[in-house]
């Protein structure tokens, strides 16, 4: 018998994703559950992980990498969309925004770039990706520009 993928929309709020279970801290979601602390997924079980505009809002940036990376299967995809905290006013217009993200920060989840082999160890990050992906957008709001970034990372696991 064939097994249905599981793939998660995180901080999904109101968002419906096809195919998709919505996740964030308080109904209509799927599951309810609260990001900031062990996520309630075995290891390697996921096989996609779509979050956008959920990064910037868990207060552990490392905590939320690690958690990502340890539930997803070796292989699977993760998409993140999150505001460019050094660019257009994205991250400090939304004052629920606590962990910054520039393109750089990836770097250090990433295998084998240099933040990653040097400093992962010492700051506690487990989180293995390959980038495959990594761009920003502009988009119009009301008064000033807003900057994403879109990563999409694929677990490495050995």
């Amino acid at each position: 018998m064939e097994r249905t993928a599981v793939r998660l929309n995180l901080g999904a709020c109101d968002r419906v994703i096809e195919n998709f279970i919505s996740v964030d801290l308080v109904p209509p979601a799927d599951v309810v559950t609260d990001l900031s602390q062990a996520w309630p997924w075995p290891d390697s079980t996921i096989d996609e992980i779509v979050g956008y505009d959920i990064v910037e809002h868990l207060p552990d940036r490392i905590h939320c990498m690690n958690e990502m990376h340890r539930v997803m299967k070796p292989g699977a995809r993760a998409t993140i969309e999150t505001p460019n905290a050094s660019r257009g006013a994205g991250f400090y217009q939304d004052p629920t925004h606590k962990s910054p993200f520039v393109m750089n920060s990836f770097q250090y989840f990433e295998d084998g770039a240099y933040a990653h082999t040097r400093l992962a160890r010492a700051y506690g990050i487990t989180a293995r990706f390959k980038v495959v992906e990594l761009h920003e957008r502009e988009y119009k709001d009301k008064y000033e520009p807003v900057w994403k970034i879109t990563a999409v990372l694929e677990a490495v696991k050995s």
